[in-house]
């Protein structure tokens, strides 16, 4: 992933801001000067927040988590829509469905709703009704399509969102702070950035600014699944590894015999030694790899439903590590633990973390996957 430059930054506008008369004072520390009553954002902070934002937001992709991103206004759905489908992640463009986060249980039902009309018009069920029911089916598609249809691979909360224009997606900003889930937003002088967890200072409302940084943004989330791709390449065993030093040790004595003339006997001592000392190569090479493996570090805890990168942060501090440790840990001592690191944090109800990291050290990921999509935001 290339860094972004200053240079690059100045000639998409991303420095300018809104009038004077119309800022948050919470913005003060992001801008630059004041030139002809519109404030000038400061650059080398955008640089910053958005290394930082493009760090966390690659760790969430390897993760497996989905990001979904928000952008309604008209400069910037159509090139949200374009970057963001490079890279199978989710969006919403059209409207913010009221309650998309905090009532997601609802929100699937739509989604299945699409489904079984799919279905509908493949097994011939469709054709069955009257011209009227089928013109009221399709114009419900259509709606649903138009609306939901870029959620459809969403199965559960999202481990992140990222928004344009936080003031237009107020709603949104509130769904995902009540439920603790971590808010990267392009953030203008007229926006409050305290409700934001990554800020990235920027104009929000030129389609050149929004189209570098959702640029910078999906380019970080393509990293991200990248590492996870190659990460689960290299944890899958290669077949035949065992069979290349057999070929060697078994062709040695056929060329010695050959050239030499040597006794039978002969051969095969020298055939065991050779293999002896594969194996000694082979245990020595091994060595290092299983104490890498065993140095690893501890599980995802993010893959709990509830858990966000910040209350993970604070949980592996605290000494649990593991979906084996967490699912020991009592709820009292996870509240306490998250609620010191963060007030923010307080409101998190940790009551289904053992259930769930049980299953999670138990392997059953099916289980754990079905529970999570029955249960309204990891809650029971």
């Amino acid at each position: 992933m290339a860094k972004v430059e200053v240079k690059e930054l100045l000639e998409a506008g991303v420095h300018f801001g809104h009038l004077t008369r119309k800022w948050n004072p919470n913005m003060a520390p992001y801008i630059y000067m004041e030139r002809n009553g519109i404030h000038v954002i400061n650059l080398y902070k955008t640089v910053a927040k958005l290394d930082e934002a493009n760090e966390a937001l690659k760790k969430i992709a390897a993760s497996g988590r989905k990001i979904l991103f928000v952008a309604t206004k008209k400069q910037a759905k159509d090139i949200v829509a374009e970057k963001v489908a490079k890279v199978n992640m989710p969006y919403i463009t059209e409207r913010w469905p009221g309650g998309m986060l905090t009532n997601f249980v609802t929100i699937r039902k739509a989604v299945k709703k699409m489904a079984s009309i799919d279905r509908m018009k493949k097994d011939g069920t469709f054709l069955t009704l009257s011209k009227k029911e089928r013109l009221q089916v399709d114009r419900l598609r259509a709606k649903l399509e138009k609306n939901l249809g870029s959620i459809s691979d969403m199965t559960r909360l999202p481990g992140a969102l990222f928004i344009v224009d936080t003031m237009r997606e107020h709603i949104a900003v509130k769904e995902a702070q009540k439920l603790n889930i971590p808010i990267f937003a392009m953030v203008d002088t007229n926006c409050d950035p305290r409700d934001i967890d990554f800020v990235v200072p920027s104009n929000d409302d030129a389609s050149k600014s929004i189209e570098v940084i959702m640029t910078q943004i999906t380019d970080a989330v393509a990293e991200g699944l990248a590492d996870r791709k190659a990460e689960k390449v290299a944890d899958t065993p290669k077949a035949k590894t065992e069979d290349a030093p057999k070929t060697k040790t078994e062709d040695a004595p056929k060329t010695e015999a050959a050239t030499v003339e040597a006794p039978k006997k002969v051969v095969e001592k020298k055939a065991a030694e050779s293999v002896a000392e594969v194996k000694e190569e082979k245990s020595v090479e091994e060595a290092p790899k299983k104490a890498k493996k065993a140095s690893a570090k501890g599980d995802d805890l993010t893959k709990i439903e509830g858990i966000g990168p910040k209350a993970a942060e604070a949980i592996v501090s605290a000494g649990i590590t593991s979906y084996a440790d967490l699912a020991v840990a009592k709820s009292d001592k996870i509240k306490e633990i998250i609620t010191e690191a963060s007030s923010r944090m307080a409101h998190l109800d940790p009551t289904s973390w053992p259930k769930q990291a049980k299953m999670a050290a138990d392997g059953k990921w099916d289980e754990l996957k079905e529970w999570q999509e029955n249960t309204k935001g990891g809650v029971e």
